[in-house]
């Protein structure tokens, strides 16, 4: 069965970031696509320190919890990352990791190549939309395939659970997460022959 691997980047396990994460996952799942859902609360995931090694040892040589995330990348058919705004952009341990998974993909043999997935994010007021835009870069310089929806994959929402009152952004979402599904079943029936 086909996966898609969350990341949620939220420092709080419980917070809105993670509540979209697990939206999104249960959707995926009721499309028929397995999911699995990391947090990178509590972890410390440093920036690439660009010194090339990756590409010796085929992994990161940082040892932070996060080649065990780029394992289920590669293990996955879809990746799909949620991110709070913090002063109108990404969380800084999102880029970080995103930056290093890029490395090690682009240093070996280029996993992430037409995976699908795409960002979610969340903010209490604004910053969505550069965010959305900071996280489509990574998704696209390394030739994976991003669907779309009803409009950015973007919520409202400071206290945890505030976002549930975003009706839109929840409806997004789950057309979001029914068209990443749609996708990974779509690829895995054209691989399958």
């Amino acid at each position: 069965m086909s996966k898609v691997l969350l990341v949620s980047a939220s420092p709080h396990k419980k917070g809105n970031t993670a509540q979209l994460i697990e939206e999104c996952a249960r959707v995926i799942g009721e499309n028929g696509v397995a999911t699995e859902i990391i947090s990178l609360a509590g972890m410390n995931i440093v920036s690439c320190l660009g010194c090339g090694k990756c590409a010796k040892i085929g992994k990161c040589k940082k040892d932070d919890g996060l080649n065990d995330i780029i394992a289920g990348i590669k293990k996955a058919r879809g990746f799909i990352v949620g991110t709070p705004v913090y002063f109108g952009t990404a969380r800084g341990d999102l880029l970080s990791a995103l930056q290093r998974i890029g490395m090690v993909s682009k240093s070996t043999d280029e996993f992430l190549s037409r995976k699908v997935g795409g960002p979610v994010a969340v903010a209490r007021r604004g910053g969505h939309t550069a965010t959305i835009q900071e996280l489509l870069m990574f998704y696209l310089i390394n030739d994976m395939i991003v669907p779309g929806s009803y409009y950015w994959n973007m919520v409202f929402g400071r206290k945890a659970g505030e976002v549930w009152e975003d009706e839109e952004g929840i409806k997004v979402i789950r057309r979001f997460a029914e068209n990443v599904a749609w996708l990974v079943n779509t690829v895995a029936a054209r691989a399958a022959g």
